[in-house]
């Protein structure tokens, strides 16, 4: 029964880790976790486990790393001598735990370090003069108009609404293509 509650706790510790760390849930605190999960252990006992912890799955989501990374990884750090090894117990929770956040701790990373609004959306439409409107008027020619949606996570998304002409509409699609064109030499060259 000591291992099923030993097992409890360490998920629920990683769990409030990734909370405090990834998801931005201030209310949690360390000593409300010590309370909360280990209740038994000394102050510094639980800082110490708390500590390596959260290195660990700090190092683990820093990486981005896959099932084999993460398996070679935690076999490394049990295998350690003295007080930063990793028992069994500690590293099945950490695959466990990753197993199961680690999409969730990858889209809160890249969320944390945009600095800037990103393009949340599109749309875009070419309007065309009807002919009976044709007759009565001197321009003509198709119009493409564009709306961009861009914002930041829980935040009010801005619209910026652009209109391009023919001539407009070309050099953009131009620009776009030489865009394209350098990003595949930076991708192929890589």
């Amino acid at each position: 029964m000591a291992d099923v509650e030993e097992t409890k706790s360490q998920s629920g510790l990683l769990n409030r880790i990734a909370q405090m760390v990834y998801y931005n849930k201030s209310e949690i605190t360390e000593e409300l976790l010590k309370d909360e999960l280990y209740p038994e252990m000394s102050r510094e006992e639980f800082k110490a486990l708390y500590d390596k912890m959260k290195g660990l799955l700090k190092s683990i989501a820093i990486a981005d790393m896959d099932h084999s990374q993460l398996e070679a990884f935690l076999t490394a750090q049990t295998k350690k001598q003295g007080s930063g090894r990793v028992s069994a117990e500690q590293a099945a929770a950490l695959s466990r735990f990753w197993k199961s956040q680690r999409v969730r701790v990858r889209e809160s990373l890249l969320a944390q370090s945009r600095w800037e609004t990103t393009l949340k959306g599109l749309s875009w439409r070419v309007d065309l003069q009807a002919a009976d409107n044709l007759r009565n008027s001197d321009h003509s020619d198709p119009v493409a108009l564009m709306e961009l949606e861009l914002g930041r996570d829980g935040q009010d998304s801005e619209f910026l609404c652009l209109e391009f002409d023919e001539a407009r509409m070309n050099q953009m699609l131009k620009k776009m293509a030489d865009i394209q064109e350098s990003i595949d030499r930076v991708v192929h060259h890589a």
